[in-house]
Formats: structure tokens, sequence, C-alpha cells
């Protein structure tokens, strides 16, 4: 059983909604960013999107494009993010996925990348400019757990090769793809709460129609879905948390790192543990 099965299920047991948070990697600069994402999976964060910055990043707003310019003249590199897993895995049991986009990881070595990706201990990759009828670039490469001649209990091997792709679903998916998506899905589904760009509010969420798609997607998978793109405060946190398996949240922490950079290690922890009391349920 994977990290994020395992995850899903410990939420779904306390009736409250995963955490899952975005972190650019390398933002103000390499050592600060890792400070502040260890303290920030050890304050509430169920699930990790570490990302990893490229000089032409798609579907980000202005916040989390500035946090990657930052990262990037930091220095920060696909290689040293892997390397960020490795360290956090030695003090975290959460589940981490990559979160990039194809050209650095092309650029790596496909191959290359995966491997050293699930020796670091990912958990999973999300490649925004990927489409879900192209995961075979990636996945290929991995090596499917063999759970017919598995034992009973999970072995290190079997949590290690349980790497997943993570698809997304936008407003602007039809009906036909977006059943295609859910039926090769495993991890969790990203659910584009809107459209546009990450951050910002110019494109409101309409809660009502967002909780009403998740009920006709349920209909198609038992994998988790998760909520993220315009979502930046406990009290949208609490909304989507009553009908999303899973909150995604990123723009909000880039913005504290970007406005209070020397405090923003504190100031993330308390952030994040607001956010992580907002995904529990009253009903």
């Amino acid at each position: 059983m994977s990290r994020l099965t395992q995850t899903f299920e410990k939420t779904r047991n306390e009736n409250r909604a995963a955490l899952i948070g975005y972190i650019t990697a390398g933002d103000p600069d390499i050592e600060r960013s890792f400070e502040i994402i260890d303290a920030a999976c050890g304050a509430g964060l169920d699930i990790l999107e570490l990302g990893i910055p490229f000089s032409d990043p798609t579907a980000d707003g202005p916040v989390i494009q500035r946090a990657s310019n930052r990262a990037v003249k930091a220095g920060m590199t696909l290689r040293h993010g892997i390397e960020f897993v490795r360290k956090l895995r030695q003090k975290h049991e959460l589940p981490v996925i990559i979160f990039s986009y194809y050209n650095p990881v092309f650029a790596m070595g496909t191959e290359i990348f995966i491997r050293e990706a699930v020796n670091a201990g990912a958990d999973g990759v999300l490649c925004v400019d990927l489409p879900s009828e192209n995961s075979g670039e990636i996945m290929r490469y991995v090596q499917k757990p063999d759970y017919k001649n598995a034992n009973q209990t999970n072995t290190p091997n079997d949590t290690v090769n349980c790497f997943h792709f993570i698809r997304l679903i936008a407003p602007t998916t039809d009906t036909v793809r977006r059943n295609e998506i859910l039926r090769c899905s495993d991890g969790f589904v990203y659910i584009v709460s809107r459209r546009g760009v990450t951050g910002g509010n110019s494109n409101k969420i309409d809660w009502n129609g967002l909780e009403q798609e998740l009920v006709e997607m349920r209909c198609e998978t038992k994998v988790p879905l998760c909520v993220g793109f315009g979502i930046s405060t406990p009290e949208d946190v609490q909304t989507a948390g009553k009908f999303a398996d899973g909150v995604i949240i990123g723009s909000a922490i880039q913005r504290i790192i970007e406005e209070r950079p020397d405090t923003a290690k504190q100031s993330v922890v308390d952030f994040v543990t607001t956010l992580a009391a907002a995904c529990k349920r009253n009903n």
C-alpha cells in the first residue's frame, strides 16, 4: 500500500480532508527553502507538493511565477529538488509529490529522473504540461508492485515502487476525456476549481457547481479527488473540505515567503497549523 493510499485512509477515518501544500523549492534561497519546507511538513501537511522551478511555468499565477524566478536565480534545479526529497524522507513519512514541468524531467533524462526520484523516496510526479494521454513518457520506467506475489504486510520495496502520476482535470475538460482520465488515475486526482491561473481571485469558485462535479466524478472512480486553484484562506479550505478528499493550497504559502522571507519559517508553520484545523469536518 502506498503512502498516498495510507494517508487518505487515515484522513477518511479522522473525518477530515487531507491538507496538500505546494511549496516552490529554492525560494527565497536553497538553505532557507529547505528549512521552511521541513517545518511545514511537521506542522500539519498531509501531503507535500514540492515545486521544481522552471523558467517558463505553465498555469502558474504571478506569485508562483515570481517564486520560480527567485528559485532559479538561487540555483535551484531538479537534482536539488530530489535531494530535498531525500533529506525530508529522513524525518517525515508524509507523501511527497514532485511538481514539475516536463522540460526539466526530459533534460535530466526521464529514466534517470524516475530512478533517482524513487530512490530518494518521492511518491509521485505531477507534470502540468504533460497531458494524461502522454503519461507513458514517464510511467513506462516505473516498476509496478507485484501484489499477486507480495507478502500480506507491506515491504520497503512494495512502498518504493508505488510511484504515481498525478493527473489534472480542469473546468474545460469535457466529460468524455474527464472520465478517461478518472479511469486511469491513481494516487489522487487534482481537480482545478476554476478557470485561470493559480492564486488571485479574478475567477471566483462556484462551490455548488464544483461539489456537484465531484459527485458525478465519484461515479467513475474511487481515487481521491482533491481541489486546488484559488484556495487561499482557512474558510476556503473548510468549504472545499466538506466535499473534497483533499484541499490543495500553494500561492497563499508562497505569498508569505515572498512578503516575509526572514520570518517565513514560523509564519508558514502558523498558517499551515490553521489550515490543518480547517480541514476537520463537523459532521
